[in-house]
């Protein structure tokens, strides 16, 4: 079970560049680790144009926005660009890294269930270390809580 506190677990995965990307190539930095589920869909789109839009204050507090998602490499890079993202999509189709953060979850919509991501956010500390965790985020105004957790 991951907890404010501990290690978080170190992962490797393709950003929307195809390029891999592991966490541990941020020690030293704050991390904002947010899980979503899917790239342009509603939520997900106004999830990350919020970091997008406060980018330059979370650059500011020398925090590095990891996005994580199960789409794939290419839809990560249509995403990025159609909404100018500045910061890294992780692809994780064959959603290890959901699971070891557990947030693939069983999900109900209209009386059926499916498995998919649960919005979730994690903020790792310099050291490697779980500092804060956002379950079952609501969007509106989620940057904002990311920004005052950074400050603690």
């Amino acid at each position: 079970m991951l907890e404010v506190g501990k290690k978080a677990p170190d992962f490797t995965l393709p950003d929307q560049d195809g390029k891999k990307v592991s966490l541990k190539d941020f020690k030293g930095k704050k991390i904002i680790l947010y899980f979503y589920p899917k790239d342009n869909t509603s939520g997900c789109t106004k999830e990350a144009c919020s970091f997008r839009d406060d980018f330059p204050k979370f650059k500011k507090t020398d925090a590095v926005i990891l996005g994580v998602s199960p789409d794939s490499v290419s839809s990560h890079k249509k995403f990025a660009e159609k909404f100018n993202l500045p910061f890294t999509l992780l692809s994780d189709e064959e959603k290890k890294v959901l699971e070891l953060y557990n947030v693939w979850k069983e999900k109900s919509m209209y009386g059926k269930k499916y498995m998919g991501v649960e919005r979730t956010t994690y903020i790792i500390d310099e050291t490697g270390k779980i500092k804060k965790i956002f379950n079952k985020v609501k969007v509106d105004g989620h940057n904002l809580e990311v920004m005052e957790a950074l400050k603690d």
